[in-house]
């Protein structure tokens, strides 16, 4: 079966003052039909960038130089502006990082609902309206007639996290893209947020990329996983493999920085584990394994050669000479 969403190879840079940096650089990434693909890792991996990329909704100073986005079959890196503007909410929709400042402070919540869906949907005002409306009560906001004529700041965080979600929601889209869709919510919220999201996502029998830097909410949400560093895919299995079994270092440190961790552990009074070392300069990446400097495994070959993304046991991909045995 062909996967929904086929990313190749895919290569994004930005033009900067201090030069040009590969944000994404040779991701290739499978989604399949009806799952949720969780993207983790740590702040500027790349997993904004990517998501950026496959809508086509880079910066100015952004590009794709390589690789191929294949969604249903059609590469999206071939179709012109206009063919990719209806395809933009229609077919695949995103919610981004920060709802306050991806909607639009001087419009009423309903209208900006409703604009979307007099555009992919060719609705006189008065229905779109009526659909706003009932999207907005479908993702559980209250009282959804006075909320559609309510301003973004008169709502909490959580609500206009679910107005995010409704607009997302308005054109039945195959392929919804959530970068950090629980991001500065308190537990309680982060929770109901992505219980609404499962819900919508098997009532329309969507597929989820689900990008984000927590792996409890990865663990709760996800079916695969596909854990980011520097720009690169380093580890892609199904959640309970890549939990039970980790193969690459950085996944291994990941995990084991989780607070759950330790207070399961034997010693619950031990300090928190982290990652030693930074991530390397963007602009001055080293040659081999971006995770060498890093690593307690690392050998001469991975600062001299950069390993590929390789299967080591059935569906559990990773990029690393010491996990493949070399």
């Amino acid at each position: 079966m062909e996967p929904l969403l086929d990313i190749k190879n895919l290569v994004t840079v930005f033009d900067t003052e201090r030069g040009s940096i590969r944000a994404v650089d040779g991701v290739s990434l499978q989604v399949r039909a009806g799952e949720t693909l969780g993207v983790v890792g740590e702040s500027g991996c790349g997993k904004t960038v990517l998501s950026l990329s496959v809508m086509r909704l880079l910066p100015a100073n952004g590009k794709i130089i390589g690789g191929q986005i294949v969604f249903a079959g059609t590469d999206l890196l071939k179709l012109s502006e206009e063919e990719m503007r209806a395809r933009r909410g229609k077919d695949i929709a995103m919610i981004f990082q920060e709802p306050m400042t991806s909607l639009n402070p001087v419009f009423r919540v309903g209208d900006q609902i409703a604009e979307a869906i007099r555009l992919h949907q060719q609705l006189p005002a008065k229905q779109a309206m009526a659909l706003s409306v009932e999207l907005l009560r479908e993702v559980g906001i209250a009282e959804p007639q006075k909320r559609a004529r309510d301003y973004p700041h008169n709502l909490s965080g959580g609500m206009r996290q679910r107005v995010m979600i409704a607009m997302a929601m308005s054109c039945h889209p195959r392929l919804l893209l959530a970068d950090e869709p629980t991001t500065a919510l308190d537990v309680t919220i982060q929770a109901q947020i992505l219980e609404l999201m499962d819900e919508l996502k098997r009532k329309n029998k969507m597929t989820v990329v689900l990008i984000t830097h927590d792996l409890g909410v990865v663990a709760q949400a996800a079916q695969r996983v596909a854990v980011m560093y520097a720009g690169k895919v380093v580890e892609s299995a199904a959640v309970e493999d890549l939990f039970d079994r980790p193969l690459h270092p950085y996944t291994q440190g990941l995990l084991e920085s989780l607070p759950a961790a330790i207070a399961s552990g034997p010693d619950r009074k031990q300090y928190l584990r982290t990652i030693p070392g930074s991530v390397p300069d963007l602009y001055h990446m080293p040659p081999g394994c971006r995770f060498s400097d890093r690593c307690a495994h690392g050998i001469e070959r991975c600062r001299r050669e950069e390993p590929a993304l390789a299967e080591i046991t059935s569906g559990h991909h990773v990029a690393c000479w010491w996990a493949a045995g070399e």
